[in-house]
């Protein structure tokens, strides 16, 4: 882990920009009157962009992304990039997938494993639970997530014969739903960002998983503070949820 905060655009930044750029007209976003950090898009009173830290993590993350997904400031997906430093972020298209997207699923030097639910898996992929040394082959373990709705992820994954081709890391729906119990009811609730969590202790790495789940903390209750959707006074301070993500990046060094 870093000692120093992150300022610096990475993937995700970069692909909002991107698609940000071929917009015909402003993302109409709710609460777009509120004026949003440039990077973490929260409310700049609520920015947490001073608090970031890259991870020291052997896991890659790719994010494949659906349609404007990347625009909204409710997105979880950047919370990924912000702690794991080799993440990629592509938009989805159904008939001219990115190329170097198609060139980083086929590197020698990645293993990819796609993160979906086993029951949506149509075809005869492997299924796992855990990702050890023996699943890798000396490859980097490259985490490949959908990002958009369940009903847009679905489409992402029927329409994309390569993602049709890795294995995938499906995790059993009890634990799923334990996890799901830890959260308050917000509609955040097992978010992109909650479920790579979830993958990275999968893969060996518990501590930066927990940091992942604290940063997400985090980024949902400065996202409501931003849209005052609940009086203050009902809120626990959001000291306390910087302070809970700053003790799991001490333990997580």
């Amino acid at each position: 882990m870093t000692d120093k905060s992150i300022a610096s655009p990475h993937a995700v930044h970069q692909l909002y920009q991107y698609r940000k750029s071929l917009s015909i007209k402003p993302f109409g976003a709710r609460g777009k009157k509120l004026i949003r950090c440039d990077l973490c898009l929260l409310g700049v009173q609520f920015c947490t962009c001073h608090l970031r830290r890259t991870l020291n993590s052997t896991l890659s993350f790719m994010l494949i992304m659906y349609d404007d997904e990347v625009l909204k400031p409710t997105n979880s997906g950047r919370l990924i990039a912000d702690l794991i430093p080799d993440t990629h972020a592509f938009l989805w298209n159904r008939t001219e997938p990115a190329q170097e997207m198609l060139a980083l699923l086929e590197s020698d030097l990645y293993q990819p494993y796609l993160i979906f639910p086993e029951q949506y898996i149509e075809n005869d992929q492997s299924v796992i639970r855990q990702i050890t040394n023996e699943n890798l082959s000396n490859k980097r373990p490259l985490l490949v997530m959908l990002d958009g709705s369940w009903r847009e992820a679905i489409k992402m994954y029927r329409k994309s014969p390569y993602l049709q081709k890795m294995p995938v890391l499906s995790f059993a729906p009890e634990m799923l739903a334990t996890y799901a119990l830890r959260k308050g009811s917000h509609e955040f609730q097992l978010g992109t960002a909650e479920v790579a969590a979830l993958a990275i202790e999968a893969a060996g790495e518990r501590l930066n998983g927990v940091v992942l789940q604290k940063w997400f903390d985090l980024f949902v209750e400065s996202s409501l503070l931003g849209r005052n959707r609940r009086a203050k006074e009902t809120l626990t301070p959001i000291i306390e949820f910087e302070m809970q993500y700053k003790n799991a990046l001490q333990a997580a060094k």
